[in-house]
């Protein structure tokens, strides 16, 4: 065994890499096989040739601007879940007490689920509602509010979803961030807008935009939500919705990968762009090593 370790040494080969092989099993089992297989199943459709799925995609309206739809919920629900956890998790870095309550009051959402949180938002922002009976009878509205069945809903269901999961990773970040950056800025006269902004937010920086990143491929693949508590046929039929229906619907498999193909292509672009801009605007280290 020792001979062998040497040999591989003498080769450049460290034996650690081989601690790598069941990750790389595991990888190619579940994302690189079904990705090859759906990439070879897009490529052959019933008629139109290798690219037929494709092109009767894009030169359908109706499947087309599923593209836009799911963008239009996805980037803004992911916006403001990390602008949203950015205070929060700035206030909650230290100690205090009552921290580990308000963390699990905070994260709760998690455990939920989509289809719970759909349940949830029906049974208190639905026509028969808790919050349109409110109104109603405190004589604020004369008919109920449409909350729900529609972008609104959706959209609130991706914000309570996606919030927990931009908080943890904001507040990690955060964590990271040495506290006597900040005292030293104080020290030198800095007040606190000054002290966040050209101290804490640029070391920051780089883990908000993988946190916005994550956030939105969980919301860009709105599914559940986009049925539940949304208009399918309508203003929330997002592109998961259009591939499901291509291939579990009309049977048509070619035109349901290219679907998930197209809506994984999107993603991509999406997160390049975002990355790249953080490359521009900011090319330290990342925050405390964590980023």
């Amino acid at each position: 065994m020792v001979a062998l370790s040497h040999r591989l040494a003498d080769r450049g080969i460290d034996r650690h890499l081989f601690l790598l092989v069941p990750a790389t099993l595991f990888v190619a089992a579940l994302f690189i096989y079904p990705f090859c297989y759906g990439l070879g199943l897009s490529l052959q459709p019933a008629q139109g040739g290798a690219f037929g799925a494709y092109r009767e995609f894009f030169t359908d309206a109706y499947q087309r601007d599923t593209i836009m739809t799911t963008l239009k919920i996805a980037l803004p629900a992911a916006l403001l879940n990390v602008v949203a956890s950015v205070p929060i998790a700035y206030k909650m870095r230290g100690r205090f007490r009552g921290k580990r309550l308000l963390t699990t009051v905070l994260v709760v959402p998690i455990t939920l689920g989509t289809v719970l949180t759909a349940e949830g938002l029906l049974n208190f922002l639905g026509p028969t509602g808790w919050f349109n009976r409110t109104l109603l009878a405190a004589g604020i509205v004369d008919t109920p509010l449409t909350l729900t069945h529609n972008y609104t809903g959706v959209f609130l269901s991706l914000v309570i979803t996606g919030f927990p999961f931009a908080f943890l990773l904001v507040l990690s970040y955060l964590s990271g961030i040495d506290p006597s950056l900040e005292r030293a800025g104080a020290t030198l006269g800095a007040g606190w807008a000054q002290r966040f902004f050209r101290i804490t937010l640029p070391l920051l920086a780089p883990g908000l935009a993988t946190t916005f990143c994550l956030t939105f491929v969980l919301a860009f693949s709105v599914f559940p939500s986009a049925i539940l508590v949304g208009d399918p046929s309508g203003s929330t039929r997002v592109i998961s919705i259009a591939a499901y229906e291509a291939a579990y619907v009309r049977y048509d498999y070619a035109a349901g990968s290219a679907a998930a193909l197209i809506m994984g292509l999107v993603e991509l672009i999406v997160i390049a762009v975002v990355l790249g801009l953080r490359s521009l605007l900011y090319t330290g280290t990342t925050s405390g090593g964590k980023g």
